[in-house]
């Protein structure tokens, strides 16, 4: 999720607990060789044993089309030690797609198969080697190829997003395709899309069949869903008491997030970062929509210090310190 799952935000979501593992958002592989470094800053938790504060093991994901170059930087990520690699044929970003990246390669399988090659020599055994793809292009007529060419060239995990690059985001995920393929590759095969709320996750995995699905949007617009999964309860089950207790810890990531927004983040970005995480938390926690609107207008980091002051989001002097 490119410009919003960073670092900062695995730290906070993992902290609500539930999560098995993460995965980074994409290191672009283009006309060189990445260095140490450029993993580095992408994935912090590298030089954390690749795992975030909370334990969470966090794989780094490789997006590019020259298998070349996609091994070399394999064999540089190796090194670092993750807790994983992983590749990225799910991306339907326009301007990563024109500069050949992410989900537009589902046209081209035999290219698919010559990247998890070239990886895979760079992979040692026991580092876990997954890839995240789509449908397809236009349409899931080559899906089952595809995923077959990812396996047959040592992709020993799929993830699914259950959509194809034309369809973007827009519901429904066609979640029935995630066991067509599963039932043609002989590597766990992992369901992803449109999965909401807990109600999501079991029709998911009812249709698709699979034993385990990989959250997006869903986590980060309710950071206890896989809290709630594993407790089998979901959010229209929480009472009045047990949403506020949830509204007070999630006021605690909040103030973290930003703090860490705050001292990373170029002083014109900030705000931006953090009203993009509210915007979707109002999907699943209404309380973070009263705190959107306050911010809406703000656009010095200063002026939203205050705000989160205000709304006992932080304490006085923790927006002095930002």
């Amino acid at each position: 999720m490119e410009g919003l799952l960073d670092h900062d935000l695995r730290e906070v979501l993992t902290r609500a607990g539930g999560y098995d593992l993460a995965v980074t958002e994409f290191a672009r592989v283009s006309a060189s060789v990445p260095p140490p470094r450029f993993f580095r800053r992408i994935s912090p938790e590298l030089s954390a044993g690749g795992r975030t504060a909370a334990g969470t093991p966090v794989r780094v994901q490789l997006l590019g089309s020259d298998p070349q170059r996609m091994g070399e930087a394999a064999a540089v990520l190796a090194a670092l030690r993750p807790a994983g690699i992983d590749l990225n044929f799910g991306c339907p970003a326009p301007t990563v797609n024109r500069h050949r990246g992410g989900a537009v390669l589902l046209d081209e399988p035999e290219l698919l198969h010559r990247i998890a090659l070239a990886v895979r020599a760079s992979v040692p055994a026991g580092l876990p080697y997954s890839a995240k793809m789509r449908l397809g292009v236009s349409d899931p007529g080559r899906a089952l190829e595809c995923a077959q060419a990812l396996t047959s060239g040592g992709v020993e995990e799929l993830v699914v997003h259950a959509r194809t690059k034309a369809e973007g985001y827009r519901p429904p995920a066609h979640w029935e395709w995630v066991g067509r393929i599963a039932g043609a590759v002989r590597v766990p095969v992992v369901a992803n899309g449109e999965v909401w709320n807990v109600a999501d996750w079991r029709r998911c995995r009812a249709v698709s069949g699979a034993d385990d699905v990989m959250l997006g949007r869903g986590a980060v617009s309710d950071p206890f869903l896989a809290r709630r999964i594993r407790a089998g309860l979901d959010a229209a089950a929480v009472d009045a008491a047990q949403r506020a207790a949830e509204w007070a810890e999630l006021r605690g990531l909040l103030g973290d997030y930003w703090c860490r927004v705050r001292a990373r983040v170029e002083a014109r970005h900030a705000p931006g970062r953090l009203k993009q995480w509210l915007g979707l938390l109002r999907r699943a926690h209404p309380a973070a929509g009263t705190l959107f609107d306050a911010l809406r207008a703000l656009r010095l980091p200063a002026e939203v210090d205050a705000a989160l002051v205000r709304h006992g989001i932080l304490a006085p002097t923790e927006a002095a310190a930002a």
